[in-house]
């Protein structure tokens, strides 16, 4: 699939006679490759599927990516290179150098850093190739590196620099990428050519826009964010004048745009095609019903409504409004037979005497079958819809609302989850109805239940949280920057305690610096102590 992505983009550059064509870090084998790259015949594979692009190159050079062999028995066994192309052959070979092992990046497990440096030349332009991570060492308040790959390059006065790229994206990225390439174009004061992966790998999910930055530092031209694009740019044209605009980040459009791509490439790329969400009447499950329907195409999404003796009457009815709105497939099945049925069993043991969170857990779980057994038997498969409130402290259950294939809203906090049905709204026609946004949070599981009388009100909670999970402070930074003692001590004890729960959860998309998942290892086994 790669190679004949590879194809139809260069045949496009072809036809609209350009002399270069550019695609991303490692795009012979998608990003990141993970322990695949311990198999000597995948890494093999890559590189015969490049050769296969040699013949191409007699009518246009090709920058690509793929891993090679470090032929040297000391150090890592591979290297992640950028190959140049032309004339029916390599004609460079540049590795990387930087290669990060913070957060969702492992790199240095499996490549060897490079250490010869230099400029390739092709048509009169002298080019200094690099990947990805290698310009990230300027711009940033935090140097994680002791050199600067291309200062060795400068040395030789190359025309311009082009750095292949897989970064991941999270809703403060863009900014910070744009931040340190021109941190780049201004200390070498060479132009600079980006181009970054789009599409999703899982749980992560690449955001495209790439671009090119003058020497002053203006974008010249930027391709689409969140879809695959060719740009055809004229190297002459790196020095013209570039009108004032103000660099337009808007958060809630890119998380919305991120998540539709990253639950389509999750579908697409695993060969499924529908979903199936339990709809609750509540606002974790419209969202992620929207967003299904707006990323697989309305015949592709069905729900389940599973009232219980605790529902009340609105949830159905907002949960029937949000569907009929949507066009989608939904049933209507109660859990109150199941429930009072296994209580009446369970009776001998104790359950059922006074609701408690045993009882409240059997109907989560008895929803998770119903799911399920639709999901079995019609191929549907089940998306988790907990956010990333509930999953920091364990408000869901494990075996019931907090399982499925895909966690779509895990990387949103409650108050996030919020702003983006807003945005929805705006957007589509107020899609969800209002009632969905007004009425108060409720896993509705006993008689009169609400969110807040286990948690904090979500406004108050998600600062806290954030404050530790994404800023990565203590409990004594967090108390210090005038947050309420009690709380913070009660709310980072829920986190710490309910690691283990999370090690159980689907992949989650990934939209923030700092996600549960790959980015953020913790042990299970951890004690909080006040």
């Amino acid at each position: 699939n790669n190679l004949q992505k590879h194809i139809q983009f260069i045949r496009r550059a072809i036809e609209k006679k350009a002399d270069l064509i550019v695609f991303p870090e490692l795009s012979m084998t998608g990003y990141p490759p993970r322990d695949f790259l311990e198999f000597k015949d995948f890494v093999e594979k890559a590189n015969q599927t490049l050769e296969k692009l040699l013949p191409f190159s007699n009518k246009i050079g090709i920058i690509t990516g793929v891993p090679s062999i470090n032929p040297v028995p000391e150090g890592k066994d591979l290297f992640n290179s950028a190959v140049f192309l032309h004339a029916g052959k390599e004609i460079y070979r540049q590795h990387k150098t930087l290669l990060p092992t913070y957060d969702i990046f492992d790199e240095y497990r499996y490549f060897e850093p490079a250490k010869e440096w230099k400029p390739v030349t092709f048509k009169g332009k002298k080019i200094a190739l690099s990947i990805c991570e290698d310009i990230w060492n300027l711009g940033n308040e935090n140097p994680l590196y002791t050199v600067n790959p291309l200062d060795f390059q400068m040395k030789q006065n190359p025309d311009l620099i082009i750095n292949i790229s897989a970064s991941p994206f999270d809703y403060t990225h863009p900014e910070e990428r744009l931040k340190v390439i021109r941190a780049n174009v201004k200390a070498y004061n060479k132009p600079l050519i980006y181009v970054n992966h789009t599409g999703a790998h899982t749980d992560l999910i690449f955001d495209g826009a790439s671009m090119v930055v003058n020497s002053q530092g203006d974008i010249l031209v930027k391709a689409k964010s969140f879809e695959e694009d060719l740009i055809v740019f004229d190297t002459e044209d790196l020095n013209q004048p570039v009108p004032n605009k103000q660099d337009d980040f808007n958060t809630m459009e890119m998380i919305y745009q991120a998540l539709v791509l990253g639950i389509r490439d999750y579908f697409g790329k695993i060969g499924l095609k529908k979903a199936i969400v339990g709809l609750s009447g509540g606002l974790d499950s419209a969202v992620v019903t929207v967003l299904a329907v707006h990323a697989l195409g309305k015949e592709n999404v069905r729900v389940l409504m599973m009232p219980s003796l605790f529902s009340s009457e609105h949830s159905v009815t907002d949960a029937k409004q949000l569907a009929e709105n949507l066009g989608i497939q939904y049933n209507i099945v109660s859990i109150s037979g199941p429930y009072e049925k296994i209580l009446e069993e369970l009776r001998p043991l104790s359950l059922g005497k006074n609701i408690s969170v045993a009882e409240e857990n059997i109907q989560a779980r008895i929803r998770m079958i119903y799911l399920m057994a639709v999901s079995n038997k019609y191929g549907n498969i089940l998306l988790n819809t907990s956010n990333k409130s509930e999953l920091a402290v364990g408000y869901g259950t494990l075996y019931g609302d907090m399982a499925g294939g895909l966690s779509v809203i895990g990387d949103l906090y409650k108050t996030q989850v919020y702003e983006l049905a807003r945005y929805i709204n705006e957007k589509f026609n107020h899609v969800i109805p209002q009632n969905i946004l007004i009425k108060p949070p409720s896993a509705e599981l006993r008689p009169g239940q609400k969110d807040t009388d286990s948690l904090p009100p979500y406004e108050i909670l998600d600062p806290v949280l954030k404050k530790y999970i994404e800023e990565r402070k203590g409990p004594e930074e967090i108390i210090g920057e005038g947050f309420d003692k009690y709380l913070v001590h009660r709310v980072l004890k829920m986190v710490n305690r309910n690691e283990f729960k999370r090690y159980q959860t689907p992949p989650i998309l990934r939209v923030s610096p700092k996600a549960f998942g790959m980015g953020r290892r913790m042990p299970i086994v951890a004690k909080y102590l006040e």
